[in-house]
């Protein structure tokens, strides 16, 4: 991968055959609806932990392992043989040292801190949605402008990459699927409806994809990340509320928050990669990162299995043709630095511990995974959002995630991003969580352009056809208090900021 040195993105042998907000990575603007569907229960004896078991890939070894995790007080939830990962639940609290002594077992650990419980219903929160009234207004200041989306004069982030120019050229092909890894997706919305694949969307929580109808779909109305991130990459130009950055290309949902905590364990975004790439997913777009911890140390047993199960996954998922985008996080974190203080982690717990690490050694996952898109976002001025992480050779490329600091000159005068949400309402939002589906959305375009692209290809693409602002030539005060914020090193090809540049849709499609 160009301007990638070895240290910088963690690479493992694989065999070739996030609370809500900060998992997420987005910041809330303020919404309350009536749930969408009901949460599935987790069930579980008290005590219990969840494990990941990596193991050679054949079929001997496996089973092997699989009787040596039956001696050792596990139960299998499911083997991804392609992949030699192993999803367990066992209440030995020796289970993980037990099995990581087993002859073919490479790596092996939990994938939380605490323990399995019942799950409950999310809580209800209160979000800040577009009312009428300032739905109104948008839809006037777009037909005089002859925009064709009646909320499109609120989407700044559109026009910063040309995609509603593009849009005329090539919307993207039905033939080119981006699955929104999530919190699910509402297929039920207007916008969202046109473009939903059903046959490649799933609930993988738990790390078993169940398909029934719907299973895809948020669990409440509070759940709305995944559809907002739809929204931005695929609604429909349907005379209906906001346009996609491909409005032409389908969108799948897989499904991995949990529905009690709204966290997204190791397992069950194994599953999405697997279930991504057995379906003919061209891309994925990873708005969160996996929990619970934000950075995963190699040093440490579990830690280390964590990397390597979801490694194998989106491994899996690349060799198979898909392409993985993934937001950078909104810590303002330089992952190119010499130490980063983690205070969150591990957010499973209500006491998480305070440390410090080295972003070489510990991983941001799925982000700083070999041959992920890591993205960065940007606001409406075109200057790095002031919450966006941000590293010389570990962000790819960048784009819009808005930023509430840099105010457009549109109706709503909201430096977020406006898109989909459940119960066919829309909101703002802002964060690398928003940025990342926008590269998602131009790299389908990409893919409709250059149909036979390969996820390399595709990501060489990417960055050949983005714009460059370089550093800034002023120190950064990204929210204007006066102190400088982060420090931008490189030039005007590649740099810590905008890795290669802001992505550019109408170049994508010309």
């Amino acid at each position: 991968m160009a301007h990638l040195p070895s240290r910088r993105r963690i690479a493992l042998a694989v065999p070739v055959v996030l609370s809500l907000t900060a998992s997420l990575g987005f910041l809330p603007t303020a919404a309350s609806a009536a749930p969408v569907t009901a949460p599935t229960a987790q069930t579980a004896a008290a005590g219990t932990l969840t494990y990941v078991v990596n193991t050679k890939v054949d079929p001997r070894t496996i089973k092997s392992v699989e009787k040596a995790i039956a001696a050792s007080g596990g139960t299998v939830v499911t083997t991804y043989e392609k992949i030699g990962v192993i999803v367990v639940h066992s209440a030995n609290p020796d289970f993980g040292p037990q099995i990581r002594a087993v002859r073919g077992v490479q790596s092996a650990g939990a994938t939380r801190t605490v323990p399995l419980s019942a799950a409950g219903t999310t809580d209800e929160g209160a979000a800040k949605l577009l009312t009428a009234a300032e739905a109104a207004k948008t839809a006037s200041a777009s037909a005089k402008a002859g925009a064709g989306e009646p909320l499109e004069a609120d989407q700044w982030d559109l026009r910063a990459i040309g995609a509603d120019k593009a849009a005329d050229i090539n919307p993207g092909s039905k033939d080119v699927t981006v699955a929104v890894i999530d919190t699910g997706v509402d297929d039920t919305h207007p916008d969202l409806a046109p473009n939903f694949s059903p046959s490649q969307s799933a609930n993988c929580v738990g790390g078993v994809a169940d398909t029934s109808e719907g299973a895809w779909r948020p669990y409440t109305a509070q759940d709305y990340h995944g559809t907002h991130v739809a929204g931005e990459i695929a609604a429909a130009r349907n005379g209906i509320g906001v346009a996609g950055v491909a409005p032409g290309v389908k969108v799948a949902g897989i499904k991995v928050s949990d529905p009690k905590d709204g966290l997204f364990y190791p397992e069950n975004v194994v599953c999405a990669f697997v279930f991504a790439a057995e379906h003919s997913v061209e891309i994925t777009n990873n708005s969160y990162y996996v929990d619970p911890w934000l950075y995963n140390c190699m040093d440490d047993p579990d830690q280390k299995a964590i990397v390597d199960a979801v490694n194998r996954a989106q491994v899996y998922a690349q060799r198979s043709g898909t392409l993985n985008v993934a937001s950078a996080g909104n810590s303002n974190h330089d992952l190119d630095s010499d130490a980063i203080v983690d205070s969150s982690s591990p957010d499973d717990s209500t006491t998480p511990v305070t440390r410090t690490i080295d972003p070489h050694k510990c991983f941001d996952v799925p982000t700083q995974l070999e041959g992920v898109v890591t993205v960065s976002a940007t606001g409406v001025k075109g200057t790095k959002s002031y919450y966006s992480t941000y590293g010389l050779n570990a962000v790819d490329v960048a784009a819009p995630g808005g930023d509430r600091y840099q105010i457009p000159d549109t109706p709503s005068a909201n430096g977020r991003i406006l898109s989909t949400m459940p119960n066919n309402a829309y909101g703002f939002l802002q964060g690398t969580s928003m940025a990342s589906p926008h590269v998602a959305g131009v790299a389908a375009l990409l893919k409709s352009t250059h149909p036979w692209a390969s996820p390399g290809a595709l990501q060489k693409l990417l960055k050949k056809q983005a714009d460059n602002p370089g550093c800034p030539t002023e120190p950064y005060d990204g929210n204007g208090d006066g102190v400088v914020d982060a420090t931008c090193v490189g030039d005007d090809e590649v740099n810590g900021f905008y890795g290669s540049g802001i992505v550019n849709a109408l170049r994508a499609v010309k």
